[in-house]
């Protein structure tokens, strides 16, 4: 196991480190769940989005996903003809649309999360001793704080 030391030097290399552990499994994750017809990443990161914050307008969409409006625009439209997402005129403004994730949608979104939950379920399993599994889920819980 490693010594975290306090130097800034030292904090910057760790730092780097996670940075480079957690991107590493976020692209490993998004590999293990990208079928060649299936959503692309950022497709099920719209869906998630829409899953969790529930039905918005496109802008309120493209800020939360940090995506231009040309592309949230090419992606809704995939989205929507997939079934995945319906569009609806704004109760509050009517020029605007909302959008929301349909039952297809949610059951796209599922599909891709069990793929990655038995994945990273499987690589644990393979890959890690009960002291490194118990680590991990400290560093997970840790991890989640980092992000708020």
């Amino acid at each position: 196991m490693r010594i975290i030391m306090s130097s800034a030097i030292d904090r910057d290399s760790d730092a780097a480190l996670v940075a480079r552990g957690v991107l590493r499994l976020a692209r490993r994750l998004r590999s293990e769940t990208t079928e060649v017809a299936g959503p692309s990443p950022a497709a099920l990161g719209l869906l998630a989005t829409l899953h969790r914050e529930g039905a918005m307008p496109g802008v309120a969409l493209a800020a939360a996903e940090g995506l231009k409006p040309q592309s949230l625009t090419r992606l809704l439209t995939k989205l929507e003809q997939e079934g995945a997402i319906a569009r609806s005129p704004d109760p509050d403004d009517r020029r605007n649309l909302v959008i929301a994730i349909t039952i297809e949608g949610r059951r796209t979104l599922s599909q891709a999360m069990r793929e990655r939950r038995r994945w990273l379920a499987a690589a644990i399993a393979e890959r890690l001793d009960d002291d490194e599994r118990a680590a991990l889920v400290a560093a997970a819980a840790l991890l989640m704080r980092l992000a708020l």
